[in-house]
């Protein structure tokens, strides 16, 4: 069976292009045109990926995502990328804050739309592959965390925190490396891919609305570190404190 992508797009020349070039590539697109009918779709279809056009009749993208998002349902964490004719910097970064995977801005080729298509699928196989490998050893634990993997979810304090799905990325690779520093580029493409091209200030929101979440649970400390000139780690003998590293 071909995988199938949800395709929403209200520009029927645009669907009709996309919709070729995914399924000339193997893929079965389906085409609707506004956010309801993507909602409607998603609960009653298996898909392996959303294509989201930002500007909708009846909701942007950005909604129509935080909806997906939230849902509570098995589609929740379902791979999205943007379609954007908007090149603004704030635009991308929101985006990717409220859990789009990537996004490509208009105008754009429908082959440079199938291969971050293809890179994102390739990023969640490969994060469900080494899920799958974890799953005799579940959990991992220190003395703030547990790290679910085979759940996706992190405790903090014994506490279940919602993260968005870069969120959760992020401090599944601060959790398997303690104490490492990783550069803004490397968190970048671990996140999203080494072709992604966000600037490094991305992370750097990521990383407030981390710290933001963890303080909210326990407001002295702050296990995330800034090194400064070089990136964060996380680090449980530094609390609070912030690394003069150029």
């Amino acid at each position: 069976m071909k995988p199938a992508i949800l395709l929403v797009e209200d520009e029927k020349e645009i669907a009709d292009t996309l919709n070729y070039a995914l399924a000339t590539e193997g893929f079965a697109p389906h085409w609707v045109s506004n956010g309801q009918a993507a909602l409607d779709c998603l609960s009653n279809n298996k898909f392996v990926l959303a294509v989201l056009d930002v500007g909708l009749p009846d909701a942007n993208g950005f909604e129509l995502l935080k909806s997906i998002r939230t849902s509570g349902q098995d589609f929740a964490d379902l791979p999205c990328l943007f379609l954007t004719a908007r090149n603004e910097e704030i635009d991308r970064i929101i985006g990717l804050e409220i859990g789009a995977d990537d996004y490509v801005c208009k105008p754009f080729s429908p082959r440079e739309v199938v291969a971050r298509v293809k890179a994102i699928l390739k990023r969640s196989n490969t994060v469900q592959q080494a899920t799958k490998v974890k799953e005799n050893s579940s959990t991992q634990t220190n003395s703030e965390f547990i790290h679910i993997q085979q759940k996706r979810q992190i405790l903090y304090r014994g506490v279940h925190i919602e993260f968005t799905k870069a969120e959760y990325e992020l401090m599944a690779l601060f959790l398997d490396k303690p104490n490492h520093v990783h550069t803004r580029r490397e968190l970048i493409e671990h996140v999203w891919s080494d072709k992604h091209p966000s600037d490094d200030r991305a992370i750097d929101t990521h990383i407030k609305t981390l710290r933001a979440k963890l303080k909210q649970h326990n407001p002295s400390n702050d296990f995330i570190v800034t090194h400064r000139g070089h990136g964060y780690s996380l680090n449980f003998d530094h609390l609070g404190t912030e690394h003069q590293q150029s």
